[in-house]
């Protein structure tokens, strides 16, 4: 079992919210554990350094060193992390009586988004500059899948570790807030996916999920992205 006297560093960098290797997720790992580690921001404007590229050879942000071993992509360095402290019982130890279940079940939540509703949303937030009516097939796909996939899935519309995605569901709701994604997206959620909207809020509530968040940053870099025509 781990115990504090890892040694644990993160290499990461915090404006690093999107894609597989999301740095965001690590750091709610590591908020929820409540563990010391080190941390080394990563500049992902410049190569990789020498030092960098001997611990990681492939560059990833983020990784974790563990006691000297190397972790990389985000949702592994999660479960990793959910693993090796299963006395905070981020997730249910697959030795736990309905453990294995409880994991299958989380693990189906998880890649059902990822797999199927980030992509959606994601495209709605690339088609912002060219205006709501743009974006409204993009949003129609999302909300097709959480309604029909997602909502079922939520019987007790509860935060849980599932919440992986939560530095997603993030974005998501600021998206809306700052007009990025048409505010009509907000009262869909809440009317025809109530278990989403009421989870994903007390989700993205946490103060582990905002621990490294800067919406303003976010908000900005975003406009400037997804504004270009």
């Amino acid at each position: 079992m781990a115990t504090p006297a890892h040694k644990i560093k993160l290499y990461t960098n915090h404006g690093c919210p999107f894609g597989k290797k999301g740095a965001h997720r690590a750091h709610i790992a590591l908020a929820e554990l409540n563990v010391p580690f080190q941390e080394e921001i990563i500049d992902l404007s410049v190569p990789r350094t020498r030092e960098y590229l001997q611990v990681n050879p492939r560059g990833l942000v983020p990784s974790l060193e563990f006691d000297g071993q190397v972790i990389t992509e985000s949702a592994i360095v999660s479960a990793f992390l959910a693993d090796a402290y299963p006395q905070a019982g981020l997730v249910p130890a697959s030795t736990d009586e309905g453990g294995p279940l409880a994991r299958a079940r989380i693990a189906f939540f998880v890649d059902t988004y990822f797999s199927k509703a980030v992509g959606p949303a994601q495209k709605a937030v690339s088609a912002y500059a060219d205006g709501a009516e743009a974006q409204q097939p993009a949003l129609n796909d999302f909300m097709t899948v959480v309604v029909k996939e997602i909502e079922p899935l939520l019987t007790d519309a509860a935060p849980f570790f599932g919440g992986a995605r939560s530095s997603f569901l993030l974005r998501l709701y600021a998206y809306i807030k700052h007009g990025l994604i048409p505010a009509s997206l907000e009262t869909e959620l809440a009317t025809k996916a109530p278990k989403f909207d009421k989870w994903a809020r007390a989700t993205i509530a946490h103060e582990s999920v905002t621990c490294v968040w800067d919406e303003d940053r976010v908000i900005a870099h975003s406009k400037y992205r997804f504004g270009k025509k």
